[in-house]
């Protein structure tokens, strides 16, 4: 019989890297261009320019933010459209100049699956390795780098282990290459930690609304002054020409809200997180079996990824939620999938122990109650499962 969790038990999220919860100073800005202010920012009426104020303030309001230009600002909907954009526009806008794209082997699937789209028109994409931490050699990328490439991607934080590259030192070596664009997906990055990108030194930057509090269905494109990109939606003049489609001012407007509040708190929000993630960390670490993943220090402050020996993510995963406690296997866009992950395969991990991911993301919103809760139910959990394993295992082989 199948056990099932009483649905007036109070959920501990603690799958943030998946999405977060909508700010409640985002939604409340977002409602009046729901009911109220909702004319299309393209027409002339008065109804249209509300709505076109709305979506210029929220343009100066990111660029504020992110301490950039408000041209500089493409919203779209969401980081897979952001990720599409940059790496399909830059790559065919510099066709005529190379075809040779240097990436890493731990992307996102959106960039991942984006380069592979663009591999069967004959662009050439080179993965450099990380080591057994997730982090990518920023002298590798330089190593990968010839006189036909015309783009690098490579993530800020990556969303499985929470490893954090070093996007500086990689974007100086970019520009060693002349005419070579650096895209960063830096969609966890957001509250997380620090962003100046200024200083991060890339050209093309991916965000999605709904991993800082914003609304699902939101996103941005950072593109540096002067880079080009070839539009890859087509219709209207929208967004300077480079994203055709009537604008989702609401959802422009809210993540506006909720990442100039992500970036104002990143500090404080950070440290905390960082405090309560060691504490489920010592508390899961000390399980026979269980081993954690990611770099040890430069990984983002509320992730917290784990390997647990002989038993398979997704019964951790269910395991789990059937106490009240929602984590994930990994990758929020893999789930379901019977391919290992591929961050813990190139990080050097055997395919049948990438099986045993589990991924325990916290978020502003998490208590010191929820981590106190899950800092006990978490290592019993795991310890039954992987006792479970060990016993079927001893069996098997007895018989």
């Amino acid at each position: 019989m199948t056990r099932r969790r009483p649905y007036n038990r109070a959920v501990i999220y603690l799958d943030h890297a998946a999405t977060t919860p909508l700010r409640p100073e985002a939604l409340e800005a977002m409602l009046p261009l729901l009911t109220e202010t909702y004319g299309n920012p393209s027409s002339p009426h008065a109804a249209g320019r509300r709505a076109r104020a709305a979506l210029d303030d929220a343009h100066d309001r990111v660029a504020q933010a992110l301490g950039v230009q408000s041209r500089e600002v493409v919203f779209t909907s969401g980081g897979t459209e952001s990720n599409n954009l940059a790496l399909k526009g830059a790559a065919w806008a510099g066709r005529s100049r190379g075809q040779r794209i240097v990436t890493s082997a731990v992307e996102h699937h959106a960039v991942r699956h984006a380069l592979a789209h663009l591999e069967k028109f004959g662009f050439e994409i080179v993965e450099v390795p990380v080591d057994a931490t997730g982090l990518v050699d920023p002298d590798a990328v330089e190593a990968a780098l010839t006189d036909r490439t015309i783009l690098v991607s490579v993530m800020l934080a990556n969303n499985e282990v929470g490893t954090i590259q070093p996007i500086a030192q990689i974007a100086e070596r970019v520009r060693r290459r002349r005419g070579v664009l650096l895209h960063v997906d830096a969609v966890q990055a957001p509250g997380a930690v620090p962003l100046d990108l200024q200083g991060l030194g890339a050209d093309l930057v991916a965000f999605s609304g709904h991993k800082f509090e914003g609304p699902k269905g939101s996103g941005l494109l950072f593109l540096r002054q002067g880079t080009h990109i070839l539009a890859q939606q087509h219709g209207g003049t929208q967004e300077r020409h480079r994203r055709a489609g009537t604008e989702n001012v609401a959802g422009a407007v809210g993540l506006a809200v909720a990442l100039d509040l992500a970036l104002r708190e990143q500090p404080a929000t950070a440290a905390r997180l960082a405090g309560l993630r060691g504490r489920l960390e010592a508390a899961v670490g000390a399980i026979a079996g269980v081993a954690l993943t990611g770099h040890p220090l430069d990984r983002l402050p509320g992730l917290l990824s784990l390997l647990v020996s002989g038993v398979d993510g997704a019964d951790g995963v269910a395991a789990l939620d059937l106490e009240g406690i929602a984590v994930s296997v990994g990758s929020a866009c893999t789930t379901g999938s019977l391919e290992p992950s591929h961050v813990l395969t190139a990080m050097g991990y055997p395919a049948e122990s990438a099986r045993g991911a589990l991924r325990v993301s916290l978020g502003r919103t998490t208590t010191d109650d929820e981590v106190d809760r899950a800092a006990e139910v978490i290592p019993v959990t795991l310890a039954r499962l992987g006792a479970a394993a060990r016993a079927v295992g001893t069996i098997g082989a007895v018989a």
